[in-house]
């Protein structure tokens, strides 16, 4: 738990991602975009239970489809964040939160070093003489989701407050979240297997 706590506590995308959608569509926007995230972490924790996030770790070819479908799709919401505005207000047009948490889900599950997350640092605290360890690797991840759950939210919280008061920046506004997008595109193109 220290040590989930540890890594969970350092930014990283899923914070960014959360904050922009705060900033840009409020709270709710925010909160559905961290529940989607962790959703998303659900997934990576079935797969390394399931020895999946072991196969795509050793696959080149699977990891680079997982990595650039995660570039491709962070910059196709980097783009639409440029281009995607009112028309009245020149604000970023408002998602659906279920559009909003469904994208929190795809940037989770596209994100590789998620993946290499759950397979390098959940099996370090396997026994395998204390039972099951894919039960184990399954009450890890659930305990690192709750924690970034807390953190998210956090997050979530903290980005609508901070956009309710941009509101009148909104043209800023809708460059910062482009501008997000677009970096953790980038940062997933650089995300190497190692």
């Amino acid at each position: 738990m220290t040590a989930s706590l540890a890594l969970i506590l350092i930014p990283g995308p899923n914070h960014l991602y959360i904050t922009a959608r705060g900033l840009a569509q409020g709270r709710a926007a925010g909160l559905a975009s961290a529940l989607g995230v962790e959703i998303g972490t659900l997934v990576h924790i079935a797969a390394a239970a399931a020895g999946l996030s072991y196969v795509i770790s050793q696959s080149a070819t699977l990891f680079a489809i997982v990595k650039w479908a995660g570039v491709a799709y962070l910059v196709y919401l980097g783009i639409r964040a440029f281009m995607g505005k009112d028309a009245e207000t020149g604000a970023p047009r408002r998602q659906p939160l279920r559009k909003v948490f469904l994208e929190g889900v795809l940037v989770n599950v596209l994100n590789p070093k998620v993946a290499l997350f759950f397979l390098a640092f959940l099996p370090q605290f396997v026994d395998p003489g204390a039972g099951s360890p894919t039960l184990q690797v399954v009450v890890f991840g659930l305990t690192a989701l709750l924690l970034g759950l807390v953190s998210d939210v956090v997050y979530a919280f903290a980005a609508g407050a901070l956009g309710r008061r941009l509101r009148r920046r909104a043209r800023a506004l809708r460059y910062v979240s482009g501008v997000v997008y677009l970096g953790l595109g980038v940062a997933t193109a650089f995300a190497g297997r190692r």
